[in-house]
């Protein structure tokens, strides 16, 4: 591992990097990358890992530093390196903080079928199920698809139109709305 900077070939480098010297930023890179990436291992937990790697990790972090290097200043032996730790530790707070927002995914259990009958078929009927069923596949599959999702799935109209490819909610409800009209129509065609 190579020796830490010394003071002076700290400031001394990062005037040069503030100057635009790439050999400057590399030299310094190659100093600090490596320490950071030994002092980072290890410290995300797994459950926040999915497909990050510590060298991944490392590298956000110190190219978020880089971005505001022109404020840095070093003060002490080390206070670069200090700096880079503080980016990399922020960068591993926010990757368990989005890792805590995500749901979690579990398996429904075999016997999660109710016997009851479902919303669905209380709200129209047995007897109409049938007439439903039939009207419902007579409609074309993105009429379909808009009221399966709205009525059986019960999407809100924001998931409607992510599912449906609807720039907007207020799309979405108009191609549910659509769709519900022609439902009606072929109910009507279907009871008589």
């Amino acid at each position: 591992m190579a020796r830490p900077l010394e003071p002076e070939a700290t400031v001394e480098l990062l005037a040069r990097i503030k100057d635009g010297d790439d050999a400057a930023l590399n030299r310094l890179l190659r100093r600090c990358v490596p320490a950071l990436q030994c002092w980072a291992h290890g410290r995300l937990p797994p459950s926040a890992r999915g497909m990050l790697e510590t060298a991944d990790l490392v590298q956000d972090a110190v190219l978020a530093g880089l971005r505001r290097l022109d404020t840095f200043e070093a003060r002490h032996q080390g206070a670069l390196q200090a700096y880079f730790r503080a980016s990399v530790m922020n960068r591993i707070r926010d990757v368990i903080r989005e890792e805590r927002r995500r749901p979690r995914q579990t398996e429904f259990p075999e016997g999660l079928a109710s016997e009851e009958m479902s919303p669905l078929e209380l709200a129209i009927g047995l007897e109409n199920l049938e007439h439903y069923e039939v009207a419902l596949e007579r409609l074309n599959p993105a009429e379909r698809q808009a009221i399966i999702c709205r009525l059986e799935l019960q999407y809100s109209y924001q998931e409607l139109a992510v599912v449906l490819n609807k720039p907007s909610p207020a799309a979405a409800r108009m191609a549910v709305t659509r769709a519900m009209k022609r439902l009606v129509n072929e109910l009507r065609d279907a009871s008589r």
